[in-house]
């Protein structure tokens, strides 16, 4: 038996007749999806932002969305006439030819350059400087420089170092190096620093220019100024100098002079270095720095400028004055105290004045007086230590009485003086101070000497004595 109406169903044949208005809708839309390319689907200009990498799928994709509309209108065809009517004679079958599919043929597509163009108005990405922050190695500095005036010298301290505070009567300015321990002082400018000197004419402390030529010329006295643990020499520590290696380098603009010493403490062993600008009278030292600061010390020497230096140097009183200090130029006198006056230990205080008059014709800026003990059979004593008189010595000043060094120590201490202590002294002029003493109940019995001194300020080094008075008083109990 056969179908009254051929079925275009399925290959089973059991699906429903395919009517006229079907085929042809069929036809057209399969001859209407022929056509579409995905040349006729790119826009009528490119695009002038950056090229998208989805667009290939994009290309691909959008006829294959055609197709299934297409589809999916005939479905809807399909089922709006579920059962074509038998009786009714299929009309001639219209046919629809085709015009040939054009070939697909994808436009190229455009790739950015690595540097951007004009066409496609778009900038590669350009690697910008580094943001991080370096290291430096050698103690360089990473940052901005601080500049420094010193008695006329210009210096440029670099970053991660700091200036103790220093006087106007300061001869010496310490720079400590990032690594010093923060309770630091000037004091400890060796070896957690560096030292710049600036002497006036006639007034030179150590260091000198002789020194820059002398094995010892490394230090005034014996030391070990290791970094973390600076000492004197213990017993039996022996201190040992290799040196000096000169070299005559440009500092300052100005003919210089290094000297460098290679030093032993016993089993620690350091670095000394000194630079000079002799006529300037300016000095550079670096004892026992650490060689990771090594950068920041050549730093600070090739920042000095002593340009000012000069208008500095004429405006010193003594700086016409050719003549050297000796120690006959400052007379001193002691009034309130003679030699031979007894004094009993634990009595009352005894008051008494030293006068400093320049007997001189060379003017002093700047003169230290010393006023002290010294040692004698009734100091106390302790093995391996040496220890001051007992007692106290004050000296009267504005604010009311100031404690002094009783009496000399193992150290240099007793000679080191504030600010407040200097005074200047022009030929001529006297200068009278008042002090009291009084002794503590160790002292023993004894003939012990009372010093007063005139000397230059006290940097290091041998005292400068411009005059002294001497006399000895008798302890008893």
């Amino acid at each position: 038996m056969t179908d009254e109406f051929p079925r275009s169903g399925g290959a089973d044949r059991d699906g429903p007749a395919e009517t006229p208005t079907e085929r042809l809708l069929r036809e057209a839309m399969a001859a209407r999806t022929s056509v579409i390319t995905p040349h006729s689907l790119r826009p009528a200009a490119p695009p002038r932002g950056r090229v998208r990498r989805l667009r290939p799928v994009y290309l691909t994709a959008v006829p294959i969305f055609a197709l299934a509309a297409s589809a999916a209108i005939g479905l809807l065809a399909f089922h709006g006439e579920p059962v074509a009517k038998r009786d009714v004679p299929p009309p001639p079958a219209a046919s629809l030819t085709a015009s040939p599919s054009p070939t697909a043929t994808a436009s190229p597509t455009a790739t950015p350059s690595a540097t951007g163009s004009a066409a496609t108005g778009t900038d590669a990405p350009v690697a910008g400087p580094l943001s991080t922050t370096s290291r430096s190695t050698g103690g360089a500095p990473t940052g901005s420089s601080t500049p420094v005036e010193f008695r006329g010298v210009k210096v440029k301290v670099p970053a991660g170092w700091r200036v103790q505070p220093y006087g106007k009567a300061d001869l010496h300015l310490c720079v400590l190096s990032p690594g010093a321990p923060q309770t630091a002082s000037a004091q400890d400018c060796r070896p957690y620093g560096v030292d710049l000197a600036v002497f006036d004419p006639g007034s030179p402390g150590w260091p000198a220019v002789e020194d820059l030529d002398a094995q010892s010329g490394w230090s005034h006295q014996p030391t070990c100024p290791v970094w973390g643990n600076p000492h004197p020499p213990a017993a039996g520590e022996s201190v040992k100098a290799v040196g000096p290696t000169k070299s005559t380098p440009t500092v300052a603009g100005r003919p210089g002079v290094r000297s460098q010493w290679q030093v032993t403490c016993g089993q620690d062993a350091f670095t000394a270095q000194v630079w000079a600008v002799p006529q300037d009278q300016v000095f550079v030292s670096a004892v026992g720095l650490k060689d990771d600061y090594q950068a920041g010390l050549a730093s600070i020497v090739d920042s000095l400028d002593v340009g000012d230096r000069e208008s500095t140097l004429s405006a010193t009183p003594a700086a016409n004055d050719n003549a050297a200090p000796t120690a006959n130029d400052i007379a001193v006198s002691i009034d309130g105290l003679t030699t031979g006056q007894s004094l009993r230990v634990g009595s009352a205080v005894a008051t008494f004045s030293v006068t400093f008059q320049n007997t001189s014709q060379h003017a002093y800026a700047q003169v230290e007086p010393l006023v002290f003990t010294d040692r004698y059979a009734g100091t106390p004593t302790l093995p391996g230590t040496q220890l001051p008189n007992d007692g106290k010595l004050e000296r009267q000043t504005d604010s009311g009485w100031t404690a002094k060094p009783m009496s000399p120590d193992a150290g240099m201490a007793y000679a080191q003086a504030s600010d407040q202590d200097l005074f200047a002294l022009a030929p001529g002029q006297r200068r009278t101070l008042t002090y009291r003493l009084t002794m503590g109940p160790k002292s023993g019995p004894g003939d012990m000497p009372l010093r007063a001194q005139a000397v230059l300020p006290y940097h290091g080094g041998d005292l400068t004595a411009l005059g002294h008075q001497d006399i000895s008083l008798k302890l008893v109990w």
